[in-house]
């Protein structure tokens, strides 16, 4: 498949820049895969449009303030880093706007902290900084900035720490948020228990691919950076119960589908419980094991995200769905609009 057959004319005032006023309060784009048919509705409608019995699995994964300023010692000039993987006590894998001209040895300053640290090794695309304290992720609460996605043309802001959180958020790791679960209220999730909906877990920590564009001409060319995840006892049995009963599996972000995917062991026929890491790239011809309906957000054309949701349905209904989606003036990416896929 062509890499460019997933890109569709977006205009740019429909990359939402903001969260809607209240969480919870985002327009529901319905898609039925069985007749190609669409239903527009609001967020709230999730409640009905979910059958009692169908197992709901969110990804738990916390996004850490991970995006800090600093200004090299010896010129003084400001540099922005996203702190992508720890590697120690004081050492983070890093990765900014003009990484690529930091060179070996050179030096920074992390204001008004006053920590300093140097680059310790070089490993394209990114820069090893080796911190003269350790960087914890409570330090990163009190100096780090949420790292919010380079398409919001804007720095983050109180309200930012907040909405760029899921609810059920719980185990810090991610340098993105698993966006379809901001549009989940509390009470959403309570009125989903009480209606007979079975609200699971899994935790994958989502890496930097996810603002990665695919650069190959041929989509299956493309390589997936590494992310963890973990799917515990729990929601592999409860996976397993419904499966055997024949109910639903709705994976809430296509984390959770990856996570899901990832963890299905073929000769069992089973979710398996346990944590590992997963680079699974989900592109149409792929066959799911474990997801039958599927809730995300409308997704960057171009992306590996858009590719799975290709897959689940078809690449046509999905160019179909998003030319109606453009046309009806539905918000897109992470504070955009979303959809269910039944």
């Amino acid at each position: 498949m062509k890499t460019s057959d997933l890109f569709f004319d977006l205009p740019q005032e429909l990359i939402a820049q903001e969260p809607p006023r209240e969480r919870g309060a985002s327009r529901l784009f319905l898609a039925h895969r069985a007749t190609g048919g669409v239903e527009h509705r609001v967020m709230t409608d999730i409640i009905d449009a979910v059958a009692p019995g169908t197992v709901m699995v969110f990804n738990d994964s916390r996004v850490r303030r991970a995006r800090v300023y600093a200004r090299t010692v010896d010129t003084g000039s400001s540099q922005e880093f996203l702190l992508v993987e720890p590697r120690g006590e004081n050492r983070w894998l890093a990765i900014g706007p003009n990484t690529k001209k930091q060179r070996l040895g050179r030096v920074f300053r992390f204001d008004p902290s006053g920590v300093t640290a140097r680059i310790s090794s070089v490993e394209p695309p990114y820069r090893e900084l080796t911190f003269s304290q350790p960087v914890t992720d409570q330090w990163l609460e009190e100096h780090g900035h949420i790292p919010l996605p380079p398409y919001i043309h804007r720095s983050d802001s109180s309200d930012d720490a907040q909405r760029y959180q899921t609810v059920y958020a719980r185990t810090v790791g991610s340098v993105a948020a698993p966006t379809a679960g901001l549009h989940f209220t509390r009470d959403m999730l309570q009125a989903l228990g009480d209606r007979g909906v079975e609200i699971h877990f899994v935790t994958l920590h989502v890496g930097i691919g996810t603002f990665l564009p695919v650069r190959t001409e041929v989509l299956e060319e493309h390589k997936m950076h590494s992310e963890r995840y973990s799917v515990s006892r729990e929601t592999a049995r409860a996976i397993g119960k419904a499966k055997d009963e024949g109910r639903p599996v709705l994976a809430v972000g296509t984390t959770a589908v990856r996570t899901l995917e990832s963890a299905w062991n073929e000769a069992l026929q089973r979710v398996e419980a346990g944590e590992d890491e997963t680079g699974i790239f989900i592109y149409p011809g792929y066959r799911f094991r474990v997801v039958d309906q599927l809730f995300t957000n409308f997704h960057t054309p171009g992306s590996t995200l858009l590719a799975l949701v290709s897959a689940f349905a078809t690449p046509e209904d999905i160019k179909e769905w998003y030319r109606q989606a453009v046309e009806e003036r539905y918000r897109f990416f992470s504070y955009g609009d979303a959809m269910l896929i039944r």
